[in-house]
């Protein structure tokens, strides 16, 4: 795969995001970053501000997605927009990998989890790096299945990094080490 013809979709905001910008513009990937008026981001590289109709498009019941996630959604404008801005996040990569905590439930903890669920809804190659855990996981479709010899390789070209806010030095290693595997 060449990284000319790689393009790495996130939110660019602070965390896990922003760190898989700043490798992917170590590497030369080109990095399209869903955001939307009034979004707090830290990357300024391939910005991409929605408008308010293309939210649209990413709109999701909240009732459905905390039903879905086991967790109540604050019913706020912000939430709705951020959720939205996901959705063009995980619709546009061909795989996702995604820095957080695996849950009990099989979901990924805070609103990066609907990140997650929408990419097994959509049958998706995931990937999450749990923190917690220090291991990443592979959704085998029922379940999370730790990567213990083979480490996860971005194979396509269009792909997806997303994840905390809250970024830990073994998540920002896992980012790093993901992309020098890849393309280094």
């Amino acid at each position: 795969m060449d990284k000319q013809d790689c393009i790495l979709f996130s939110g660019g905001t602070k965390g896990a995001e922003a760190e898989f910008g700043a490798n992917a513009e170590r590497f030369g990937i080109e990095e399209v970053n869903f955001s939307f008026e009034g979004h707090a981001i830290v990357r300024s590289r391939g910005i991409r501000v929605l408008t308010q109709e293309e939210l649209k498009n990413g709109d999701v019941s909240l009732e459905y997605i905390s039903r879905l996630m086991n967790r109540r959604y604050a019913k706020t404008p912000m939430i709705r927009k951020v959720l939205q801005s996901i959705w063009y996040q995980i619709n546009s990569g061909r795989e996702i990998y995604v820095v957080g905590e695996i849950l009990d439930d099989k979901t990924v903890k805070g609103g990066t989890g609907w990140g997650a669920e929408f990419a097994k809804l959509c049958n998706k190659p995931l990937y999450v790096f749990d923190q917690k855990q220090n291991a990443w996981f592979e959704w085998n479709t029922t379940d999370w299945i730790e990567c213990k010899k083979d480490q996860p390789v971005v194979t396509q070209p269009r792909f997806t990094g997303t994840g905390t806010r809250y970024l830990e030095e073994n998540g920002k290693k896992a980012i790093a080490e993901l992309f020098d595997r890849t393309f280094g």
